[in-house]
């Protein structure tokens, strides 16, 4: 991307024009406007006038940020299969230990059932997409149907259970990430 171009962007997120950034740099119109289409390159003073005015300065002008990456395919997500004890757990977003949350697909065969995930902080989310499940949290145990959903506060141990007779999945989500 061009400098007229990057600067021309910052303008119009600030819903400035021109003649109203010229007034704050103490440039004229028609400088903006040259510098805007790149017909002339400013000096760095100016440039940094340019870019004080714009809310911004010379190292964040010039950083290159990464464009971040929003849609994953399934040959980006990983699986982790326990066959033991008759479950698969996909991670949705891969290296979401970086973010906030941490979204998983568990599939549970019958009589499948999670590791037992020990207290920690953070809250769990579920959705039941498939199937029927029991929740055990500490000493109680919630019965979830298809298109149920829950949240807990993991400060017990927990894990679940497919105590139906068909395939279950369930949409997972911990914040902080924790599978």
């Amino acid at each position: 991307m061009s400098i007229g171009d990057k600067i021309k962007r910052l303008r119009l997120r600030l819903n400035l024009t021109q003649e109203e950034l010229a007034n704050r740099t103490e440039l004229s119109k028609g400088f903006i406007s040259q510098l805007e289409r790149d017909l002339t390159s400013p000096s760095i003073a100016t440039l940094m006038d340019i870019l004080e005015a714009l809310g911004t300065n010379l190292s964040e002008f010039f950083s290159e940020q990464k464009q971040e990456k929003v849609v994953f395919t399934d040959e980006e997500m990983f699986i982790k299969e326990n066959g033991e004890n008759g479950y698969s757990i996909r991670w949705l977003v891969p290296n979401a230990q970086k973010n906030a949350l941490e979204p998983i697909l568990v599939t549970l065969e019958p009589n499948g059932c999670t590791e037992e995930d020990d207290p920690h902080e953070g809250e769990e989310f579920g959705y039941l997409l498939s199937g029927s499940v029991t929740l055990f949290v500490g000493n109680v145990s919630y019965k979830i149907k298809k298109g149920y959903s829950f949240c807990i506060n993991p400060a017990s141990v927990h894990y679940i259970k497919n105590t139906g007779k068909t395939q279950a999945k369930l949409l997972w989500v911990a914040t902080p990430p924790s599978f």
